[in-house]
Parts: C-alpha cells; structure tokens; sequence
C-alpha cells in the first residue's frame, strides 16, 4: 500500500465514524423530540379505563379514535375555533407584511433625515418584553373600545420590530447598482420595491411568514385577555376551557384529541411545505 493509499484511508475512516456518530446523536434527539407529539396521539386513541388502568401502554389494547374524535367535536364548536383562528393569524400576518415591507425598505435603501435614530427606536422595541407592555396595551385597546373584538387582539401585533428588522437586513443584501439601473430606466420607488426587490427576498418573506404564523396560531393569554365572548375564542383559548369543563377535566384521551385537532393544521402544513420551509431559514442566512 503506498504512501498516498495510508493517508488518504487514515483521516477517511475516523470520518465515517464521526459522521455515523452525527446521525446516532440526531436520531435520537430527533426521537425525543417527537415523544411527546406521539404520547399525544397515543393517550388520544385509548379509552379513559384502559388510560386510568395502563397509562404506560404504548399500544392502546382497544382502538378508541374515532369515539374520542366524535365526543370532542360534539362538546365544542371547533368549526368556529378554526375559523377564529384562521382569521386572527391571517389578518394580523397581513398588517404586518403591509407595515414592515415599506418600513424596512425606507430603513434599508432609502436616506432621510432622522432614519438612524428612528431604526434605533425600532431595535429598543427588540429589547422590551411582551409582558412589560401588556398592561399598557390593554389600557390602549379599552381607550379605542376594542375590547372583545378581533381588532383589539391584532392591535399590538400590528407594528413587528422584528419584521422590519429583518427586511430592513434583506433590503441592504441587495447591489446598489440593481435600483440604479432601475432608476435609469424610469422606475420608481414604489414600483422597485414590489417588482424587483421584493423577488428577490423571497426567503426572508417565507420565514417571517412561518414565525409569525405559528406564533398567533398557538397565541394564548393576549387573545384570552381581550375575547369575552365564547363564539370569538381562538383554538388555544377554546383548548384551555374544553380542558377545565366539568366533563372533560379528567378525561384524558378526550383532552389530548382536543390537542390533536388543534395542532394538526401546523403539522400537516409543515410536512407539505417541509422542503420549503428549511429552504427558505438556509437562504435567509445567505447574502
């Protein structure tokens, strides 16, 4: 064997087992993470003797799904809670892509007076915490008698520092030459931001979308604070309720189908778009 022969299989054996390694260490963690997805699924197909007799058991002795899925659709008005849902995290999605756009093109491209200390406010508002404000929001939502209504919950979502921080950092990856040309050619701002730049951070408004999606779908205690009425909840709030009522409280598989119906929209969605998804986080880090 010569020379070159030894070396080359001396540093490519400790990197097959290196890489063996990797994926032992990522299967297992990947393993733990879905343990707690998969008891769900489990509790939700047993009976509540078998789960009061058995809780450990991995394989329910009696299939009891779609009895469970039966009980839970006819104690609450999921249908209702979807579409709360659907709404609350499409319109507050929307407001934000229509403010943080145009903010983060003026704090990324353009030069006016006073643009620095103004994108300095905006990345203090990064540093300030969610529960440091809500009483002030709640005051706010009172003040414009949007108590109790779908306006009142997306009002402090409205304005997303981190959004424009984000497209702010996606405007400047940008050549300068690009909206030059552009310009040479009699295009407008306005025209460049929705024609040309915005096409070409495409990734950046992928992953924001998935941020923000997931985080008002699973929003909780804002959207309790302000929704009263029962027939405005939201899918978390109406989850916490169907939990504490009288008949479900100790019903451990009729619970976790509840959790089942709430969550299966954000699972299967990712497993349709999941190549999407994990594109759109790996080119968003890519200048």
């Amino acid at each position: 064997m010569t020379a070159k022969k030894k070396l080359i299989r001396l540093f490519t054996v400790p990197a097959r087992r290196n890489r063996l390694l990797i994926n032992i260490v990522i299967l297992l963690v990947s393993l733990l993470m879905l343990f707690p997805l998969a008891w769900i699924v489990i509790t939700a197909c047993k009976p509540q003797i078998e789960i009061l007799k058995n809780p450990l058991a991995l394989i329910p002795d009696n299939f009891y799904f779609f009895e469970n899925l039966k009980t839970v659709w006819q104690r609450a008005d999921w249908l209702l809670y979807y579409k709360n849902s659907i709404l609350l995290t499409f319109s507050t999605w929307l407001i934000q892509m229509l403010v943080a756009i145009p903010a983060g093109y003026a704090f990324g491209v353009l030069k006016f007076r006073g643009r620095d200390i103004l994108f300095l406010l905006v990345l203090t508002r990064l540093m300030v915490s969610p529960e440091s404000t809500m009483l002030a929001n709640y005051l706010t939502v009172l003040d414009f008698h949007a108590y109790d209504t779908m306006i009142g919950v997306i009002l402090p979502y409205v304005v997303s520092a981190q959004a424009i921080f984000m497209f702010r950092q996606a405007f400047r990856q940008l050549p300068p030459e690009l909206r030059e040309s552009a310009k040479i050619d009699g295009c407008g701002e306005f025209r460049y931001m929705c024609q040309i730049a915005l096409p070409n951070i495409k990734p950046y408004i992928i992953s924001f979308s998935i941020i923000t999606c997931i985080f008002q779908w699973n929003a909780f205690f804002w959207p309790m604070l302000i929704m009263k009425t029962k027939s405005k909840r939201v899918l978390s709030v109406a989850l916490t309720f169907f939990g504490l009522q009288a008949e479900s409280g100790s019903e451990w598989g009729v619970t976790m189908m509840a959790a089942l119906i709430v969550i299966t929209p954000l699972m299967l969605i990712f497993m349709i778009f999941q190549k999407k998804f994990i594109n759109s986080f790996v080119s968003s880090g890519i200048k």
